[in-house]
This record gives C-alpha cells, structure tokens and sequence, in this order.
C-alpha cells in the first residue's frame, strides 16, 4: 500500500496539470486591423497566437477577437500585401487592440510571411474566391476600363454572357439568382450600355469577394451566389486624389479626414462621353435624318466614416448610377413645326447607414438601414404644332408611348458576432426588407385622348429572415453549421423557407484538406427575361399567389492545397437542383398587352452539376490563376420545348482561363488573359413552311419560320487573348500610370447574336424567284487597342 501511495503522489500531478490549464483564467482580446497610411480597416486580415497557434479572421469591417488563457503570448497580424507584424501582449484582462500594418515592397512580397489562418485547409467556407483590387486594376482592359464583373468571369464556375458584357452566370443560375451587394445593399442591373462595363468603379472600391456555394447561414434570398463589393472608407490622416483619363470614361476621386484619425470621407465620380465624341458626326451617322443624340452613363459614390469613441462607428455610404440613350429630330418650316424623339433611361441608386458596435470583448454588433432602386422608362414621343400665319393662332398636338419597370427596397439588418470560446464562434441576426414592384407598364397618351395603361400595378412584399450559425474547430475538423428561416408576404399570401446549411473540412495536414458542403435556398423574386441576357428592360417581379418561389439544393465536395510558395489549388465537384424557376411563357414578352405577368408565366426545374479547378497565386512578382471548368446546366418547363428537357442558354462544357500579372521591374509590369468556352445553345430554324390563309376573299400565301428543338445547337466556341503594360512613375508625393494594350489581341470573330436573312433571287434555269434563308453570325467585339492614364496624389 506504502508503494501504492508513494506512485500515486509521483503521477498526481500529471492529473493535476491539465485541471490547472482547464481551470486557467481566459481573456478576450479583440480590435481592428488598419491599414497604416489610411487608417482604413482590413478585410480577411489574420491574427495568429505563436504559442497556441489558434487564430482568427477579421470580418467585413476590420474587426477580430480571439480568446486565450492568462500570460504572455505573441501575436502575429498579416495581410497579403503588407508586412507582417508580431507584438507581445501579457494578457491579465480582456483587451482591445487596434493594429497597423503597412504595405509591404512589391518587388518583395514572397518575403511578407502570411499568417496560417487564412489558408485554404484552415478554414470551413468552400467555394468562396476573393480577388485583390490591385490585381483587377492591373489586368488587360476593355477600352481602358478596369471592370470588376469581367474579371469574376474569368474564375471557375462562372460564366460570362454575350461576348464583352458584364453578366455573370454562376453554377447553371440566371442572372436574377445572384445576389450582388454595395456595401450590403442589393444592386439590382450592374450594367452600362447593354454591359460593355459595369456599375462599379473599382476606384472607390476596397475588397471583392464571390461565393459560389457552402453558403453561410447568414446569407439569404439568392440561389447562385454572392458577390460583396465594398466602398473604401476615406483616408482619415491626409488628403488625396486620383483619377484615371480613358478612351471612353473618365473618373475622379477625392478623400481625407473630416476630423483626424477620427472622420473621413471618400467622393468617386466617373462618366462617359461616347456623346460627346460623337456629337459632330451625328449627322453622318444617321444620314442628316438625326439633329439631337444622347449616350452617356455615370456614376457618383460617396461614403462617411466616423469613430464616435474606441468601441463604436459610425458610417454612410451612397451609390447612383444612370444611363441615357436618346435620338432626337427636328423639323421646321413656315407654318409647321415637329420634334420626334426616342430613347431610354435607367439606373440604380443605394444608400446605407450603419453602426458597428462592439459591445464587449466577446460581442461585435453590425446595425443597417439601407435603400435600393432600380428604375427603367422607355419613351418614344412626338410633338407637332401648326400655326395659322394669317391669325397667328398655333395648334399644339402631341403623342407618347412609355414603358417603365421598376424595384424599391427598404431594410434594416442587425448582425451579431460572439466568441462563445475558440472553439465556437457564432453569428446571428435578422433583416426586414419592404419590396415595392412597379413590373412594366406600357402607357399610351395623345392630345385629346384619354390616357390609356396596359400591364401591372404597382405591388408590395415584405421580406424577413433570422438566422444563427455556429462555427466550431476541434482537432483538424472545421465545420460551420447554421439555419436561415425566410419569410415573404405579398397580397394576402405567405411563403416559408427553412434553409439548413453546412460546411465541414478535414485538415489532412502538410497544407491540405477535405471540404464539403450543403446549402438550401430559397428566392421570392425573380427577374423576367426572354433569353437568360440581362437587358435593362427586364422586370423584378415578386411572388405571388400564382408564382411560388423559386427554390434550390447545392452539394459541393472538394480537396484543396496551399504549398509554401503561397499557391492554392481547390477542385471541386458540385450538383445543384433546382425548383419553380421562372421563365416566359412561349409567345410573351414584356410588352405582350392586355396581360398581367402572372399569366406570361411558366415555372419548372432545373440541374447543374460539374467540377471546378483553380490554381491560383496572390503573391510575389508574378500573381494570376489557371482555372477550368466542366459544367452541365439543364431546364424543362411544361409549357416550353413540349414538355422536354433542354440546356440551358449558357449551358457551356468547357471553360478555360489564365490570367497572368509579372512586375517585370519596379517600373512596369505586364499583365495577360487568355479565355476559351464552348459555344452558348442556340435555337435555330430548320425549315421554312408556306401557309395559306383566306384574306377578303383570296387565298394568301404567308411563309412561316419554323424552330428546332428548343437550344439543340451549339455556337462557335469562344476565345480570345488580352494583354497590357502598365508604366508607372513614383515621386514624392505624386504617382501616375500609362495602360496601354488590347483587348482580343488576334482579332478573334466570337459570336454576339445570330439574325436570320431573307433574300430573294432569279433562278433563269425554272424562271422564278427563289428566297433564300441564311442564319448570319454577328461578331461585334474586334481587336481594340485601348490607352488610359491615372495619376494619384
């Protein structure tokens, strides 16, 4: 027994150890990561403990918390980009940090050590990309305009629309399932004349990131993806300005402290002036049968950011954009006076007021209130007025035609941070959004007549959504799991959407993983478009007690690398299903009259499934990624295509893009895309049939177009090289840049749409004439060389 007693005091305090560690003290230390020169925060930068290697990641607004035990510990704060820093902290008490890192040399950023925590294998989120700002502003141009839409199209599993635009097809979705936040804000049309560009002017923009899948609890209402795009803040130490000179647009930016290191502001304003350029030769163009024309689209940003005190902000951020088309003509002559015109306008305009508040060490709270609208008119007009010389009486008369949709929101959105323990970090929340529709109407006025409005009225929904969702780390396993309830009413009638969602990783060690992930989804409105081409005359329409929402189920499954060169390799595998998509039902349009749009709707379903490979590299000299994607997107709607299956418009097999940024010296760097797709499914006519139909007592002969299987014909694929030098010119406090380079550099013909030639012709041989029928290619994008200039001070 004495030998018994005499072990059991040897080993006790091996029990012992891990009571005393359990029962240790634990601190919170929690705060910002800035930029150093700005003062700006940082998103996704990381913290990283030395001792006991547990980390974090800051959100959306710069902030961290972390918890450890009482002591001294050495933490490591990084961003790709900037040096690293590490600092001692003796931790006796929860604490709050604000950390300042500066930007590390280019020509040297292999040697800026990132932190382990925001590698790839280290984290639950999968199908997620984020792609630097400084990379997008470096990449080839289309007529010199960095564009933040064209270069998402160019990452795995995304698809562009027609050559040169800036849609994007995530995953076999539409163009209404992505859901594309300003600052928190939906945006509703992200384009520029007919998509050559996009609404976003990556001047006044800070962080870019795309989720394609896995998506987190806290993100509701869309089935393909998200894409967050974030206002810079304003520099809160100094004044500066930047801008850029282009073939087609200029821009201009303003910001600085409205009170030192504690207010700043940032004003951006970027417009086109195709107008002008064009203005002396309108008349040419139009053949003297054109005296007024308008092209043109701009954009205002404009953001506020105030630190009332060490644990509360303050910020105010607003988006307008606009775009007009329009053709005018004039005539006089004595005694008669007329003015025809038709065009278009349309445009976007957000605006949102948040408070972060950091309530304890542990509890980080996010409030928003926020506004969105998108408006689109139509309008042809003429105005004719005759006068009588002799009695000097004039006699005005007038006529217009005008289409107009239109989309409003209001919301407010609270989300709550809170580190229960390293082990559990958890987010939770909840938003109302009030949808007010206007779907299309068509307005017919004349002088002397009453007014006369086909289509819809206007239509109100209201949106809600709480959610919670957990993040939790043990051993190599990382898994966020979470629940997302939607709700929406409109006119009496109530949908609810119980959305699990859940991402698991295995860390297999030595930098590599094992994720996957499952998501529900759930989206109760809906764009209406004839094709799957986003055109400004769409209309967002709600759903109804006709219309259900539309619904989808995506399971994704991967393996991902990051090597110690900094190079990330994810595949990945996914199987989407889809429910209740919309479409228009065969014959209609947004113009057909007399209807409502419930009645030129068709729903049915959908699959898309593929894999995905990305390499990519975000450090060193040389920066840029190599991506490919195999993909299948199917629909059947019972009302279309008889009943059939068919794929899906941008139903593309393959898809292939490199993207290359060198920094040949400090100086000048070279930049490089090159892109290859399969071609889009096209429906094309097959034959042509001759009916007769009785008119006023004669039989008339009409011949009919007729169409294949619906989409059952492939385009040519599509490719095409870009590629661009910048010219950079540093002094003390001035920096300017020469672009120069091309878009499609070997003048590749890629496929925009398809038009249908009729032409008649003799045949001596028979003595008749024959009408020939052709299905015409038309290429509109050829090589364009393109040159801007910016400058910053």
């Amino acid at each position: 027994n004495r030998l018994i007693m005499q072990k059991f005091k040897l080993l006790l305090p091996f029990f012992l150890f891990p009571m005393l560690l359990f029962g240790q003290q634990k601190y919170t230390v929690s705060g910002y990561i800035e930029d150093a020169t700005s003062s700006e925060r940082l998103v996704s930068a990381s913290v990283v403990d030395s001792l006991s290697r547990r980390g974090a990641l800051t959100n959306n607004f710069g902030y961290f918390n972390l918890q450890n035990t009482e002591g001294v510990h050495w933490l490591t704060f990084s961003f790709v980009g900037y040096q690293s820093q590490t600092i001692p902290l003796t931790l006796n008490q929860d604490t709050v940090l604000t950390v300042r890192l500066s930007v590390g040399d280019e020509l040297n950023t292999l040697e800026v050590n990132a932190s382990k925590q925001n590698r790839l294998e280290n984290t639950a989120q999968m199908s997620r990309v984020s792609v630097p700002i400084d990379q997008i502003k470096r990449m080839p141009m289309l007529l010199g305009e960095a564009d933040v839409m064209k270069t998402l199209q160019l990452l795995p599993g995304v698809k562009a629309g027609s050559e040169g635009t800036s849609g994007v097809y995530v995953r076999g979705g539409s163009p209404d399932q992505n859901l594309i936040l300003l600052d928190g804000v939906p945006v509703y049309n992200v384009s520029h004349i007919a998509g050559l560009f996009s609404v976003f002017n990556t001047d006044a923009i800070r962080n870019v990131s795309l989720t394609k899948g896995g998506f987190p609890a806290r993100f509701g209402g869309r089935l393909s993806s998200v894409i967050e795009i974030d206002m810079k803040e304003g520099n809160k130490k100094a004044f500066h300005t930047e801008g850029s000179l282009g073939i087609l647009t200029s821009k201009i930016l303003v910001e600085g402290p409205m009170l030192k290191n504690r207010a700043s502001f940032m004003v951006s304003a970027r417009r086109s002036y195709l107008d002008i350029l064009l203005r002396p030769f309108i008349k040419d163009i139009f053949d003297n049968s054109t005296s007024g024309f308008d092209l043109f689209f701009y954009d205002l940003n404009a953001k506020l950011n105030y630190q009332v005190n060490e644990k509360n902000n303050l910020y105010f951020s607003i988006y307008s954009g606009y775009d007009k088309y329009e053709l005018e003509d004039y005539y006089a002559s004595p005694g008669y006076g007329s003015r025809t015109a038709s065009g278009f306008n349309y445009g976007n305009l957000t605006s949102a007021f948040r408070w972060n508040s950091l309530i304890n060490s542990k509890m980080f709270v996010n409030t928003t209130l926020s506004y969105s609208r998108y408006q689109y008119r139509y309008q042809e007009s003429s105005r004719d007025t005759t006068t009588d010389l002799v009695r000097n009486i004039r006699n005005p008369t007038s006529s217009d035609l005008i289409f107009a949709t239109r989309v409003n929101d209001i919301s407010i959105k609270s989300d709550v941070d809170y580190l229960l323990n390293n082990q559990h970090h958890i987010r939770f929340g909840g938003n109302i959004i009030r949808h007010a529709f206007t779907p299309g109407s068509l307005t017919l006025k004349a002088s002397g007549q009453r007014d006369t409005t086909y289509g819809n009225s206007a239509t109100a929904g209201v949106e809600t959504m709480l959610y919670a969702e957990d993040e939790l780390q043990f051993d190599r396993w990382r898994v966020n799991g979470g629940l997302n309830l939607g709700r929406f009413d409109v006119g009496g009638k109530g949908y609810t959407a119980l959305q699990p969602r859940l991402s698991v990783s295995y860390n297999l060690g030595n930098g590599m993983a094992i994720k996957s992930s499952y998501a529900a989804t759930s989206q109760f409105i809906h764009l209406l478009t004839n094709d799957g081409l986003s055109i400004p005359s769409d209309s967002w329409v709600p759903s109804t007690r006709i219309i259900r929402p539309q619904r989808a189920q995506q399971v994704a499954l991967g393996f991902v690398k990051t090597t110690d060169t900094q190079l990330e390799l994810s595949v990945e595998t996914y199987y989407k299903k889809m429910s209740d998509l919309v479409a228009y039902r065969e014959g209609s349009d947004f113009l057909s009259q007399g209807q409502d749009f419930e009645s030129r709707i068709v729903q049915g379903r959908g699959a898309a499934y593929g894999a995905e490979f990305f390499l990519q590299k975000k450090q060193g000299r040389t920066t840029g990624w190599i991506g490919y994607t195999l993909a299948w997107s199917n629909r059947q709607f019972d009302d279309i295509n008889d009943g059939k299956q068919f794929p899906y418009k941008y139903d593309r097999r393959h898809e292939i893009s490199i993207v290359l940024s060198h920094q040949l010296t400090k100086r000048i760097a070279f930049s490089a895309n090159w892109v290859f797709a399969t071609g889009n499914a096209i429906t094309l006519p097959e034959q042509v049939t001759v009916v007769l139909t009785p008119v006023y007592g004669t039989i008339a002969a009409q011949r009919v177009i007729e169409y294949g299987v619906r989409n059952s014909y492939r385009a040519a694929p599509t490719h095409r090289l870009d590629f661009g030098f910048d010219f950079v010119r540093k002094r003390r406090r001035f920096e300017r840049k020469w672009s120069v380079g091309a878009y499609n550099a070997y003048n590749r013909a890629n496929p925009f749409y398809f038009e249908i030639r009729v032409q008649d012709r003799y045949v001596s041989s028979v003595a008749k004439t024959q009408t020939d029928y052709q299905v015409n290619q038309i290429s509109l994008i050829p090589l364009l060389p393109y040159v801007s200039y910016s400058f910053k001070f």
